[in-house]
């Protein structure tokens, strides 16, 4: 018998084992996908409106999975009519779990007591795939990836000039800040820390 295919309750994207969202205790969450829900919590305050717009922007990753050739606006139409089918939009609010995780703001405040120089404040961190901005660092002459390509960390990427940008990544054991070129060539490490909790 075909499983029946289970929606994110937040997003809408199609979940599949290897993307739901975890809970408080590092268990799966069967209702939300990881972009939106990270240890117990929703990963992103945002209205309605506000996930129309940030799921709009992926329109062309969209077309592609479904072979539809949708204008953003287009997208975003179809996603207004779709949404209020989900949960976390027809709950109360305070029946909802809480919209930013505590370990979110914890690693935001960490990261930014770093002091990286030419590092801005960070305001936000987003879930991120290993698999997807797992570089490979020359260490003592070594070639090594420090993190796990099917973990997924609380990160962002800032643009420091128009040619370089730092890279964060974090989780609840360790924090990792790297510089690199645009499509993260030539990565240097420039912090690896163990969190004190």
């Amino acid at each position: 018998m075909e499983k029946e295919m289970k929606f994110c309750q937040s997003c809408g994207m199609p979940l599949t084992d290897e993307i739901l969202g975890t809970n408080a205790d590092g268990s799966k969450n069967e209702e939300y996908c990881i972009y939106c829900y990270k240890d117990g919590a929703f990963t992103d305050d945002l209205t309605m409106e506000g996930m129309v717009e940030s799921c709009a922007q992926f329109v062309d990753e969209y077309n592609k999975n479904t072979g539809q050739n949708l204008t953003q606006e287009e997208l975003k139409s179809m996603l207004r009519q779709f949404y209020p089918t989900l949960k976390r939009w027809q709950l109360p609010t305070d029946q909802l779990p809480p919209a930013i995780s505590p370990i979110k703001q914890q690693l935001i405040e960490e990261v930014n007591a770093l002091g990286i120089k030419g590092l801005p404040k960070i305001k936000n961190l987003f879930v991120l795939q290993g698999s997807f901005i797992n570089m490979e660092y020359t260490i003592s002459g070594n070639k090594v990836k420090l993190l796990d390509d099917n973990a997924s960390y609380w990160g962002t990427q800032v643009e420091i000039s128009n040619d370089r940008c730092f890279g964060i990544a974090c989780d609840e054991h360790y924090i990792l800040v790297s510089e690199y070129g645009k499509g993260g060539t030539n990565p240097e490490l420039v912090s690896f820390t163990r969190r004190s909790h």
